[in-house]
């Protein structure tokens, strides 16, 4: 079965961090672009980030822009996202999706760009 992996959410204070990981099931991340996207309850799901399969190129939504970074280990096959100084408006249930194609200005925050998707990972900022 072909998927993607999320693990690393959990329960956070404002300010605090974490870092999220995606792995794949059944195919070779490494071919693939990834993104990063999070759903918060009552909204549509929203483009975070997105790292090519070089990690040359990198995209960040405005409002995590100095807050997270993106980054990818291909020894381990695996897309991190770092959060740091986390918000309370940052609670959302967090995705990675990969792409055959490469991410660009334009469209790395397209949803219908990404083939496969992950169950998601839970991230609650509160105090």
């Amino acid at each position: 079965q072909v998927q993607l992996v999320e693990s690393g959410g959990g329960l956070v204070q404002p300010g605090g961090s974490l870092r999220l990981s995606c792995t794949a099931a059944g195919f070779e991340l490494d071919a693939y672009a990834v993104g990063w996207f999070r759903q918060a309850p009552g909204k549509g799901r929203e483009g975070i980030s997105s790292i090519s399969k070089s990690a040359g190129r990198k995209y960040y939504a405005d409002f995590v822009k100095g807050r997270f970074t993106v980054s990818r280990d291909i020894a381990k096959s695996t897309v991190y996202l770092q959060m740091n100084n986390l918000e309370p408006e940052d609670t959302a249930l967090y995705y990675c999706g990969a792409r055959t194609t490469l991410p660009g200005m334009s469209d790395w925050w397209d949803e219908g760009k990404y083939d496969y998707w992950g169950q998601g990972t839970q991230v609650t900022v509160s105090s």
